[in-house]
Order: C-alpha cells, then sequence, then structure tokens
C-alpha cells in the first residue's frame, strides 16, 4: 500500500501523540527510583541496559499507534520486541526507540528521548517525530514537507567558519538533535567489528529530520544511512555520520 500525503501527515500525528504521551510518563519516573535491567545488545554498556519506563514507553506507544497497523498496512520495529521482519513485507513500518538514551535517564542527566520513525521498505525515513520529555521539546518532519521544532518550521544556520562543535553527550536520538540546535555540529561514529554504534531506531525519525532541514545523515563513506538492513540492525559496520554542513562531514571523514 503505497502513502500519500495526506496519510503521512495523519500518521505523522499519531506518531506526535504517542511520543508525548510516553514522554510524559517517562518524565514522571525521572528522579524515582528505577530499577535497572541487563539485556544482551551492543558492546556498549548504554546498549547493556534497560529499565521499567523502557518497556512502559513501548506499552504506551504500542496502545496510540495499533489502529495504524492494519489501516495503513504497516509493518513494525520496535526497540524492546523482537523483530519480526514485517518490514521487510510491507512497502512501509514503524521504526521506533520508546526511551533512546536510557543511561542518561538512570544518571538523572539530559540526553534521552522517544523516538518515532515510519520508513518504507526500501529504507528511506518518511516520517520522524522526537519528543525531548526534559525540555518538552518536539521535533518532526514529515518527507517532503519540511522540519518542525515545536510546530515551528525550522531552518538550519547557514553559517559555518572554521570550527564546529562535537556532540556525544547523550543518546544518538539527542545528539542528533543538539547538533542542529547548537549549529555547526557533528555526532559521528566510525565502523568497527563489534556489534553495536546503534541501532535502526536510534538514526532513522532524526535522518528524515536531517533530510527535510537539508543537513548531513549519512555513513561513514557518505552514503545513505541503510535504515533496513537484512544483515544487521546495528550501525557498527558502516559508521554515522551526522553534520550541519558538507565541510564538516568531509573535514571528519579525512582525519
Amino acid at each position: 500500500m503505497k502513502l500519500s500525503n495526506h496519510d503521512l501527515a495523519a500518521i505523522c500525528k499519531v506518531a506526535i501523540k504517542a511520543a508525548k504521551q510516553a514522554g510524559q510518563m517517562i518524565q514522571e519516573r525521572a528522579g524515582t527510583d528505577i530499577t535497572v535491567l541487563d539485556k544482551e545488545s551492543g558492546s556498549s554498556p548504554a546498549s547493556q541496559i534497560v529499565t521499567e519506563a523502557d518497556f512502559k514507553s513501548q506499552e504506551i506507544i504500542l496502545a496510540v499507534i495499533q489502529p495504524t497497523l492494519a489501516r495503513y498496512e504497516l509493518g513494525l520495529l520496535i526497540e524492546e520486541s523482537d523483530d519480526d521482519c514485517s518490514r521487510f513485507e510491507k512497502d512501509y513500518f514503524w521504526c521506533i526507540d520508546p526511551l533512546d538514551g536510557t543511561l542518561p535517564f538512570v544518571q538523572r542527566r539530559p540526553g534521552y528521548s522517544v523516538s518515532l520513525a515510519l520508513v518504507s521498505r526500501e529504507g528511506k525515513p518518511c516520517i520522524g517525530v522526537i519528543y525531548d520529555p526534559l525540555a518538552d521539546n518536539l521535533y518532526h518532519a514529515v518527507s517532503g514537507s519540511g522540519a518542525f521544532r515545536n510546530e515551528t518550521a525550522w531552518v538550519l544556520k547557514a553559517a559555518y567558519g572554521d570550527s564546529y562543535e562535537t556532540i556525544l553527550s547523550g543518546g544518538a536520538v539527542m545528539n542528533a538533535c543538539r547538533v542542529l540546535e547548537e549549529s555547526p555540529g557533528l555526532f559521528a561514529k566510525r565502523p568497527k567489528p563489534e556489534q553495536g554504534g546503534g541501532c535502526l531506531w536510534d538514526y532513522a525519525a532524526t535522518a528524515c529530520l536531517y533530510d527535510e532541514i537539508g543537513a548531513i545523515a549519512s555513513d561513514s563513506y557518505g552514503q545513505p544511512l541503510e535504515l533496513n538492513s537484512k544483515d544487521s540492525l546495528f550501525m557498527n559496520q558502516k559508521g554515522v555520520v551526522y553534520a550541519t554542513h558538507q565541510e564538516i562531514a568531509d573535514k571528519w571523514r579525512s582525519e
């Protein structure tokens, strides 16, 4: 089922509703005693923990988006559930991180968010919705319709001198958003043999945001991010580059 612009706009509204509801729950739990559990994931400590807030956020999101699965014939990839491979069968799939930045959330510092994306079977990000519950900031984009920050059209700062800020303080989603907030900037991870470097759901929503605002979201070789890979959910093989300007991405690659 091919989606129209009207369909994408309607699905984006659902994503915004889900992100805000989940984010409000997360913020209510911020600063309270959180039970931290281990999970098998990537090679970094940040990827190997999960909390009750992650699971509750997923529950809230699934309840909100459930009607869209049948209505628009969508697949689903969500972090705290097994990959059912519906993303290879449907024309589009939800790609969701219920709580990106679990480590900063547990450490009671900024850098966590809720992230929902709609991705085509070919791997093109069509919708990106990110909610930062700590700052109460909403970022969203729909393919062909521009990028928005708190429902206001968002335009990237054009100026770039000789310096830029490298962002590495939070989860991948908020790192990418901070790059745009503090332009000029960069968030990047080089390829590595170990599983890790984030997963598809860490980058799908922000990739859409970057596409629509005119910034750079690519792998470390300058190619589009593979957001529906059959080889792995992890991004370690090719790395990721998020930059406000092409010159910054090129400079990082040459170092």
